[in-house]
């Protein structure tokens, strides 16, 4: 069964990093393209990146340039470092294996002063 498991949100001052952890069961995430989106209240969940087995990534303009995702293969899990993080990065964040339906309960991220 696949399941994957979000971590590492928490309330941080504008311009700070942060780094979330996908933590993936009944697969294995170096074989499989992994997605992380966000979504906060009243707006639709919104696709931020994108990391293939290959190791290639994929960013949204949003976030390009300050979030990279990552993953250790022997930890099966997946990484999302945020930098230079802005209020309007406040969200509840989420991991996916792509072609799946399956979310995680998602982790918190809140930026403000």
């Amino acid at each position: 069964q696949v399941q994957v498991a979000e971590s590492g949100g928490a309330a941080v001052q504008p311009g700070g990093s942060l780094r979330l952890t996908c933590a993936g069961s009944g697969f294995s995430v170096s074989d499989e393209i992994m997605t992380w989106h966000r979504q906060t209240a009243g707006k639709a969940r919104e696709w931020i990146a994108t990391l293939a087995p290959g190791g290639a990534t994929f960013y949204a303009d949003s976030v390009k340039g300050r979030f990279t995702a990552s993953r250790d293969d022997t930890k099966n899990t997946l990484y999302l470092q945020m930098n230079s993080l802005k209020p309007e990065d406040t969200a509840v964040y989420y991991c996916q294996q792509f072609g799946t339906t399956t979310w995680g309960q998602g982790t918190q991220v809140t930026v403000a002063s």
